[in-house]
């Protein structure tokens, strides 16, 4: 990924200062919370229990993408298990963003394969080859996701960003990281909030 696009040293919280609606919503929460991956969108829609859509996309999946996956409403089904987790690691896959439920979470925390969810289910989706579609724009956590979206999760959550306007982005959240820790020297060193805050307004 070109380094104007790189936002592996950025926190989404960061970006959530100065950006309102290219959140997910805020119940896709990661399984590890120390992780913290980035990379273009692989997108997925499949509903209900049909997984044969991720089987393919899994299939033909390609190193540094973050798979998301809009799963249509469905509140029942696990899409993703230990077996995927591995197909996806084998591809170099970094990452899965899945608008529902998961199983084996103790199996993706020990291959360390970092995952976003809405929470987990022991009925799991089957490959019935009934529908759904791969690199197509869908709708997960809220947000319109495009193919090649440039997707950033972390503890906090997740925030899809338009590649053309990713550098910009960067370049401002890396300046107000900078900032904030000279903001947190200051305030070690005894400055008030308030003193900071009217000093910056000045």
């Amino acid at each position: 990924m070109p380094a104007t696009r790189d936002l592996s040293d950025i926190e989404t919280a960061t970006l959530g200062l100065f950006l309102e609606t290219r959140f997910m919503a805020p119940s896709i929460q990661g399984l590890d919370l120390q992780a913290r991956v980035c990379g273009p969108a692989l997108t997925i829609r499949m509903s209900g229990d049909d997984g044969a859509p991720l089987v393919e996309a899994l299939s033909g999946a390609r190193p540094c993408q973050v798979i998301v996956i809009d799963r249509c409403g469905d509140l029942r089904h696990a899409c993703w298990g230990a077996v995927t987790s591995a197909a996806a690691q084998t591809r170099g896959v970094v990452g899965s963003v899945i608008d529902g439920f998961v199983t084996d979470r103790s199996a993706k925390l020990a291959a360390n394969f970092p995952v976003w969810c809405r929470g987990r289910s022991p009925v799991t989706t089957k490959p019935r080859g009934l529908g759904g579609e791969v690199n197509v724009a869908v709708n997960c956590g809220g947000l319109a996701v495009r193919p090649g979206d440039i997707v950033l999760v972390d503890e906090n959550g997740v925030v899809v960003l338009d590649p053309a306007k990713a550098a910009d982005h960067v370049a401002r959240a890396r300046q107000m990281q900078t900032d904030e820790t000279a903001i947190l020297a200051r305030l070690k060193a005894g400055e008030t909030m308030a003193e900071i805050t009217r000093a910056r307004a000045t």
